[in-house]
């Protein structure tokens, strides 16, 4: 979803998640950037059968995202989930028509914007002995004493460290809506779909002002110091696919 200052040239030869070649629909100042499926593919029954296999989902999110980033590059735009569906160009008129004030709010906050990931990981073993040590700082080194006290640090850290990761990530979380527009927190990554089996403790989105990414990357880097046991990685520039903030069932 678009404001009306793209042409219909700007889209060349775009194909959509079918393989189609996309066009716009307009309403107003909105347009929306929309292609043609089989229903036999994209009809509510089919395509729940399609969104378990995943490589066809892999396939299909590729797509997607070719457009729409296509389409962002070319001026502020809002992404509408995958495999959206509206049966024919009338509903999409209606749902710029009916969400316009949505619509434009949302492409307000995305202006001079860009999403930004930073998702945030923890090694147990590493983070129980930052707590354990931080615990016993300031206490006598080579006494008996000393080493009851960092014994039993290490051990309460060790229960606790689901507790102190989760703290540590909301600190790294709230420090960094700092350096950003808008933020959220996304559920962990299912491992099946990243084929990654690392403890992800934040998914974290940023809408960051273009002019500022550096700063924010800058930030992301300095908290990965700050935090022994938690390594940070910062993924971008995307699309603002967190921010769109106007879902809703398709028809």
């Amino acid at each position: 979803m678009t404001d009306d200052r793209l042409a219909e040239e700007d889209l060349g030869e775009l194909t959509g998640v079918a393989g189609e070649a996309v066009r716009a629909v307009r309403s107003g100042e909105l347009t929306a950037v929309v292609g043609s499926v089989p229903l036999e593919v994209f009809g509510a029954e089919a395509l729940k059968r399609h969104l378990e296999d995943l490589t066809w989902l892999e396939a299909t999110a590729r797509a997607h995202d070719a457009v729409v980033s296509a389409v962002a590059q070319r001026g502020p735009a809002i992404p509408l989930r995958l495999a959206t569906v509206y049966l024919d160009d009338a509903r999409v008129r209606d749902l710029l028509d009916e969400r316009q004030a949505d619509f434009e709010s949302a492409l307000t906050l995305v202006t001079g914007r860009t999403e930004w990931g930073v998702k945030a990981y923890g090694d147990r073993q590493a983070l129980a002995d930052a707590v354990a040590e931080a615990q016993i700082a300031g206490s006598a080194k080579g006494s008996g004493t000393a080493y009851l006290l960092r014994r039993r640090a290490q051990l309460a850290a060790q229960e606790s460290v689901e507790r102190d990761a989760a703290a540590r990530a909301d600190e790294i979380h709230s420090r960094l809506l700092r350096q950003a527009a808008a933020g959220r927190r996304q559920a962990a990554t299912d491992p099946a779909l990243s084929g990654r089996r690392d403890w992800m403790v934040l998914n974290g989105t940023y809408l960051v002002d273009d002019d500022r990414a550096d700063e924010f990357a800058t930030a992301v880097e300095e908290l990965g110091k700050e935090y022994p046991g938690i390594r940070l990685e910062l993924t971008g520039p995307w699309p603002p696919y967190s921010f769109a903030g106007v879902e809703r069932e398709t028809i």
